[in-house]
């Protein structure tokens, strides 16, 4: 028997059931290989797509949120100026009248001249009050002489009639015609002292210091007092300018701060840039019910005259704020039925309508009276559609929508 040896055994064929074994293995490795490609393949392209789709429906809901401006209302000043139109008058304002009838006969002082109290004005000629009065001082005379007379008679007969020498009913005649001449003289006396007033009204003076404003008489001018039931004539008009008063009409929302002493000052248009002090003296107390504001008085020193009564000026004045108040632009107001409101962010991210109660309005802004605190968020031009708890985005100054 022959033995192989080790070269003929390696060059023994391999059987057909080891070949198969060996080339199943390597079918199922590159199914393998294929299905994890394939896996990737299909990893790769399904889960960018839903990252993709994820992105997409988050910044959807992004950009539903409203992005919103705030701002911080603005702590109003604890003094407010207000600024209203007023009318300026004479602290006096007269018109001078004469007292009697008769012609002028002189003026001495025209339109613009100043006056001082007590200085003549004018010269009234009163021929039938000088004929009165020479009557009424004849009269007096013949009064006096038969006073005289009864005076006599009177002291004879008290005399006598202790002696029984004359008759009891002349010493009462003597007594009767003292008593009536008595009377007789007192009447002609006090005609006289009429008269002679009458006479003293012929001269008109200034009752007051002031600047002459009318001249409404010249020389030979009848002069009608109206004693006698005509129309008497103004011949003067005299106005105090020295101190002038000034009016105005304060609004009510603003009237329960005015009150005397609070400085004040004027503007003109003819003096610009120059202001004239002055304060308030007195108020009226009371609203006007037609236009609801209160009558003011504001009294302005004005020794140079240089203002002049029947000007309008702008009177400024500070008055204390009552309770705290804030100041926020218009653009920030809602006007819906519901009345005035803003729209404040609560919570960092909540829209919060908030009722309030304007002031005063500057224009481009307004003050609050209430409503507002001074760490309130205020949406600045709020969207039309924004609703009480609406979600909502702040938008810092510099920051855009995409970002």
């Amino acid at each position: 028997m022959k033995v192989a040896n080790a070269e003929d055994v390696r060059r023994e064929p391999t059987s057909p059931g080891r070949a198969n074994t060996g080339e199943s293995g390597r079918g199922a490795l590159t199914v393998i290989v294929v299905l994890l490609v394939v896996a990737g393949i299909v990893a790769v392209g399904i889960i960018p797509r839903r990252r993709a789709r994820a992105a997409l429906k988050a910044e959807t809901r992004m950009l539903a949120i409203p992005l919103v401006a705030v701002i911080h209302p603005q702590k109003g000043a604890p003094q407010q100026e207000i600024i209203l139109p007023g009318n300026i008058e004479a602290y006096i304002d007269a018109p001078i009248y004469a007292r009697t009838d008769g012609y002028l006969k002189k003026w001495y002082v025209d339109i613009g001249g100043r006056v001082k109290a007590g200085q003549l004005l004018a010269d009234i000629e009163t021929p039938e009050v000088d004929a009165q009065l020479r009557q009424a001082l004849a009269d007096l005379n013949t009064a006096q002489a038969n006073f005289q007379l009864s005076q006599i008679t009177y002291n004879r007969y008290q005399g006598l009639k202790g002696t029984d020498s004359v008759a009891k009913q002349d010493v009462d005649n003597s007594v009767g015609d003292y008593e009536a001449k008595k009377a007789m003289v007192a009447s002609a006396q006090a005609n006289v002292k009429r008269l002679q007033e009458l006479v003293s009204f012929e001269k008109v003076y200034a009752p007051f210091d002031g600047v002459i404003t009318a001249r409404d008489t010249d020389i030979g001018d009848l002069i009608d007092a109206g004693t006698n039931g005509g129309t008497a004539k103004e011949l003067f008009h005299i106005a105090a300018i020295s101190t002038l008063r000034v009016y105005i009409n304060v609004p009510q929302i603003d009237s329960a701060m005015v009150k005397p002493g609070i400085p004040a000052y004027l503007m003109l248009q003819e003096f610009p840039g120059k202001t004239f002090p002055g304060k308030v003296v007195r108020t009226a107390n009371a609203i006007d019910l037609s236009s609801r504001t209160l009558l003011v008085e504001v009294d302005v020193p004005n020794p140079t005259g240089e203002l002049l009564p029947g000007a309008y000026a702008q009177v400024h004045m500070k008055i204390p704020s009552g309770a705290p108040t804030y100041i926020i632009p218009v653009t920030t107001l809602v006007f819906r039925t519901a009345g005035m409101q803003v729209a404040t962010v609560r919570n960092g991210d909540k829209a919060e309508l908030v009722p309030i109660t304007i002031g005063r309005d500057f224009g481009t802004t307004v003050e609050v009276v209430s409503g507002l605190t001074g760490s309130d968020l205020v949406i600045d031009s709020p969207p039309d559609s924004l609703v009480d708890g609406e979600e909502v985005r702040i938008v810092t100054p510099g920051n855009s929508a995409g970002h």
